[in-house]
């Protein structure tokens, strides 16, 4: 792997996974919960100083409900709630503090993080001319779809777990270009994408084995039955029922990567715009102060940044 890899943040995991986490608990003086923006500062901090990244960019979700995909299908992600007021205040706080990091972030009402992700990574690739390896930190298996090359990697920080392409492929028996097209078939219970009845993961993995995409499946319903599969007689006359559930799964599955509107900061970014800037010790302090973080947390993120290399700190 060459040394400086394009490392891009699906912000949403380090949010919500502070912000629910027993073992996570941080209030202001008020009492008011500060345990999201609390524990997603402290994983920028601590990414930062063990990995040290030249190229990194955020992506964070503000498209619940009002997205693209939401306008296709009501259902979509319907099992979400919109944030409270407490909680849209941290989430305010996470972009902010990513600025005064000085890291690039990107938010959206149309596009998720997950195209904000895609679109960084189709742009940044284009202009890398040493390939540099695309390195995205979630654990979200949609996002295996942008592994493109063999050292583009999904990482799970926190899991401490690196995916690549062949680890997909084992993982869910499809090459990562393929998980649209599986999930199409399969659906996803976490979004509310309902996928094609009766047809779940083995399926839609044979499937997907004899034909590779959604569309070659359906060029090819005739041939259906012959597969090696239990119910696979009946299997033809169920997908073309269900055809239409197949195709808008998988277009909500599928990950944006051509966003090209100049309305969208992210859409025009490049590799320079996403290169990391010197920490603004004073903002970072007064930060610290508007939020009413506790002293003695304070004081650990103040140490934090001042353990980092002197040429990140301003």
């Amino acid at each position: 792997m060459t040394k400086d890899p394009i490392y891009l943040l699906d912000a949403s995991i380090y949010i919500f996974q502070s912000h629910f986490s027993p073992y996570v608990e941080c209030t202001d003086d008020a009492g008011n919960e500060l345990s999201a923006v609390y524990g997603f500062t402290e994983f920028l901090l601590q990414f930062l100083r063990r990995v040290n990244p030249i190229h990194i960019a955020i992506g964070l979700d503000a498209s619940l409900f009002s997205g693209f995909r939401h306008q296709l299908c009501p259902n979509y992600k319907s099992n979400r709630e919109l944030p409270d007021e407490n909680l849209a205040m941290q989430l305010a706080a996470c972009n902010e503090v990513c600025a005064v990091l000085g890291l690039s972030a990107f938010a959206s009402r149309v596009y998720e993080a997950d195209d904000i992700i895609g679109t960084l990574a189709t742009r940044l690739r284009r202009q890398s001319e040493s390939q540099k390896p695309v390195i995205i930190l979630s654990k979200d298996k949609d996002l295996a779809q942008l592994l493109e090359n063999d050292s583009d990697c999904l990482w799970d920080y926190s899991g401490n777990r690196k995916r690549y392409r062949s680890n997909i492929y084992k993982e869910y028996g499809v090459y990562p270009e393929q998980i649209p097209d599986y999930l199409g078939l399969a659906g996803d219970s976490v979004d509310c994408i309902s996928g094609v009845p009766g047809v779940g993961p083995v399926k839609a993995k044979e499937l997907l084995a004899h034909f590779g995409t959604l569309e070659e499946v359906y060029q090819n319903l005739d041939k259906v039955a012959a597969l090696p599969l239990r119910g696979a007689g009946k299997l033809g006359v169920l997908l073309e029922k269900h055809k239409s559930h197949a195709e808008l799964s998988k277009q909500l599955a599928t990950i944006v990567k051509t966003v090209s509107e100049s309305a969208e900061p992210f859409s025009e970014s490049d590799l320079g715009s996403i290169g990391r800037k010197e920490i603004e010790t004073v903002a970072f302090a007064e930060f610290l102060e508007h939020y009413h973080f506790p002293f003695s947390i304070s004081q650990r993120f103040v140490s934090l940044v001042n353990r980092l290399p002197a040429e990140d700190r301003a």
